[in-house]
């Protein structure tokens, strides 16, 4: 995590150095400041925290980080100051001082920056590539999804100064986003996983959303790696409008052969997937991961992994040790011999496709099922886009269809007429489903969860676990 002191901290932000009427009249510029945080809820001694204004006012909770052990504080210009002694930065804007913070404290330390955005598999891509350089450099990765304005500059401020390589999710729900994060980073590689339909409530169009994605070259370095999917001709479409560095690197990966990288011999078991990429002396390797588009988020942690000089012998290893966020394809094998194949973190029309597809390859089950959730943020064509997540579904692969949320009940309709009505159900009461699948599943079953999250169908997920764990 950063340590500087509060002088140090006020020269990065381009701030003054105040205190609030400390009768001691002691000079706090030598003040050291351990960490950063914003959240009452998780001060540590000696943090900086910063007083970030949202639906509250963290100005109002300055008092109660100084006493739970905060060494000093932002404090935004014109706001009312507290009356109690404090050491404060003054600033402009607590947010941008925020962001100045973590761009110049990663301009101070030697990390190389990978930065990876994309509508889908952006997490997974991140666990993947974190891995790879894991095994041969101190890498620091972005926590959960924390890949907003936000979460992308305290994920640079909680490195460690010996940090080698950094991975970074950047996110976004609207124009602007993506740039302004890439500019906080400047990573010296970027990845754009592939275009989907999500935040088309926001922006409007794939081509929009694509606009959006290749932001992500506003930041890059010069000389700079950049791999995008190849499969997606949206991005190399629009890629000309983007600022980016003359002399950027391209390479496209994704699942044709039209692709710089790409797989052959693709084969999966219950424990993943065994697959081998185009490459001249290219070994087989395996992930522990299922799906298509899991070996395609791969490729795309193994080119950078190479840009960054791993060798073939700790990719191999660090595609078989990965650690995965949860709820993105997560197996969870019940004692009951069901296998639940829970992906409830978000869902798109690009991803549920995806899931479904693995779905209907999985081997050595006797039934399969999947539960599908709402997808939502899709705009005027939601309903469009959940029939024909209903019209893809065939009766040769999957035994039954349970659809939970008002969307899904268009999934629900163009399923019904594919594989009968009898295998098709739709609720609007989780505990209803939860009790129909109880009744429903043994031993050999697969079960396909997915949704978005407002859903949260992990409460499935964790009711069969809790269910079987009891048994």
């Amino acid at each position: 995590m950063i340590i500087r002191t509060c002088g140090q901290i006020a020269q990065m932000v381009g701030a003054g150095l105040t205190d609030a009427g400390n009768p001691s009249g002691e000079d706090f510029t030598e003040t050291v400041v351990k960490g950063v945080c914003f959240d009452t809820r998780k001060i540590q001694p000696g943090n900086l925290f910063v007083p970030l204004i949202g639906q509250r006012d963290g100005h109002d909770y300055v008092l109660e980080a100084l006493a739970q052990g905060a060494a000093a504080a932002l404090w935004q210009i014109g706001r009312p100051k507290p009356e109690e002694g404090l050491p404060l930065i003054e600033v402009e804007d607590t947010l941008e001082a925020l962001q100045k913070l973590a761009h110049a404290y990663r301009s101070e330390l030697p990390v190389r920056i990978v930065g990876i955005t994309g509508s889908n598999g952006k997490t997974t891509t991140k666990d993947l590539l974190a891995s790879l350089l894991g095994t041969t450099y101190n890498v620091h990765k972005t926590a959960g999804n924390l890949n907003n304005h936000i979460g992308l500059p305290m994920t640079l401020l909680e490195m460690d100064e010996r940090t080698e390589m950094a991975v970074l999710e950047m996110g976004m729900s609207g124009r602007g986003e993506i740039e302004l994060l890439s500019r906080i980073a400047e990573p010296e590689a970027a990845i754009v996983t592939n275009i989907g339909e999500s935040h088309l409530l926001q922006l409007g169009s794939r081509e929009e959303i694509a606009r959006a994605k290749t932001e992500i070259l506003s930041g890059l370095k010069p000389d700079g790696f950049f791999v995008y999917n190849g499969d997606e001709p949206l991005i190399e479409r629009l890629m000309p409008e983007m600022p980016q560095p003359s002399s950027m690197l391209r390479y496209r990966f994704g699942a044709s052969d039209s692709n710089d990288i790409y797989p052959v011999g693709v084969m999966q078991d219950g424990d993943g997937t065994h697959f081998q990429t185009n490459l001249p002396g290219a070994r087989s390797l395996f992930v522990p991961l299922l799906g298509l588009h899991n070996v395609v988020n791969a490729l795309a942690a193994i080119a950078v992994a190479k840009f960054m000089g791993v060798s073939d012998d700790e990719i191999e290893q660090g595609l078989k040790v990965v650690e995965l966020t949860s709820m993105r394809i997560e197996p969870v094998k019940l004692k009951s011999g069901v296998l639940v194949l829970n992906d409830a973190y978000n869902a798109s029309p690009t991803s549920m496709q995806a899931g479904l597809a693995l779905l209907t390859d999985l081997k050595g089950y006797s039934r399969k099922f999947a539960i599908l959730g709402d997808m939502l943020e899709l705009g005027s064509r939601e309903e469009e886009f959940h029939r024909e997540i209903g019209r893809a579904l065939e009766p040769e692969t999957v035994d039954g269809v349970f659809t939970y949320g008002r969307l899904a009940r268009y999934v629900a309709e163009e399923a019904a007429k594919r594989l009968g009505e009898d295998k098709v159900q739709a609720f609007d009461d989780k505990a209803e489903l939860i009790r129909k699948l109880r009744g429903l599943l043994k031993e050999g079953d697969a079960v396909f969860v997915k949704g978005s999250r407002g859903m949260r169908l992990e409460e499935v997920v964790a009711a069969l676990k809790s269910e079987d764990e009891a048994v």
